[in-house]
């Protein structure tokens, strides 16, 4: 079955972009923070960040957290997804969850190619009948063993599962659906956008950075508001791999998003 990507900004630090402001402000302040924080209104808050990003002083956003639910990805996706480092993960265990019916990703050329498709899907299915097929045999394999050796018949049961499909899982592929739980701070966050918004990403990831970048502008706008690519702000960084595409890309992530 077919997995379809679905992303969800399911908690943030509130009053995000003031709480940056503020601690930005007590750095050069007499007063606490509360008295700071009594003169921010929207209009000051969007200015001093303005100024703020300007100067790339990008310590103060690392005070506020943004937790994101996200689904329909493959283990690909989420095995370059952990490589940001500055962050919390949490994972759909393959070890405690069987997976009777897995689902998975399928990369848009690949669908496009009817020929490719066919084996593609040919190849899942097999994946799930030599998952099923491994696990129940060494499930048995396991209960006989643990009953033999004096373990209670349903407690043996309930172990011999655990113990087979967490061997059985190796016969899943990179295509194999998961769903992460994962929070960044804003700084993180603007590292993220800046690498997998990329052209030179992966379609898969960049597909699930767009609509993150897309849903943390709407409640913290003047912090992301040159995210993306790293074109959106200056000149490409990818060098001889660059896509030749900066200005279009600069056009679509400070108008589009």
């Amino acid at each position: 079955m077919e997995a379809k990507l679905k992303v969800n900004l399911i908690a943030y630090t509130p009053d995000a972009e003031k709480i940056v402001a503020s601690a930005a402000k007590l750095c050069y302040s007499s007063v606490g923070v509360e008295e700071i924080s009594k003169k921010l209104d929207d209009a000051s808050t969007e200015k001093f960040l303005n100024m703020l990003i300007s100067l790339g002083h990008e310590s103060p956003i690392e005070h506020i957290n943004f937790t994101f639910a996200v689904e329909g990805i493959s283990r690909a996706c989420s095995h370059q997804l952990v490589r940001h480092r500055i962050a919390s993960y949490s994972q759909q265990s393959q070890r405690y969850v069987r997976l009777n019916q897995f689902e998975y990703v399928v990369p848009p050329a690949i669908l496009d190619n009817e020929e490719a498709l066919s084996l593609f899907i040919e190849a899942m299915k097999k994946d799930q009948e030599y998952y099923d097929r491994i696990s129940a045999i060494l499930k048995e394999q396991h209960k006989v063993k643990l009953i033999s050796e004096g373990e209670d018949e349903k407690v043996a049961e309930r172990k011999a599962e655990k113990m087979a499909i967490e061997d059985a899982r190796y016969v899943f592929p990179n295509a194999c659906e998961t769903k992460i739980v994962f929070t960044m701070n804003a700084r993180t966050l603007l590292h993220f956008f800046n690498h997998r918004c990329c052209q030179r990403a992966q379609w898969e990831i960049r597909e699930m950075a767009n609509e993150m970048l897309k849903q943390v502008k709407k409640v913290a706008p003047t912090i992301f508001k040159y995210a993306g690519p790293s074109c959106v702000k200056g000149a490409c960084k990818e060098g001889s791999m660059t896509c030749g595409k900066a200005a279009e890309m600069r056009e679509k992530y400070l108008q589009s998003y």
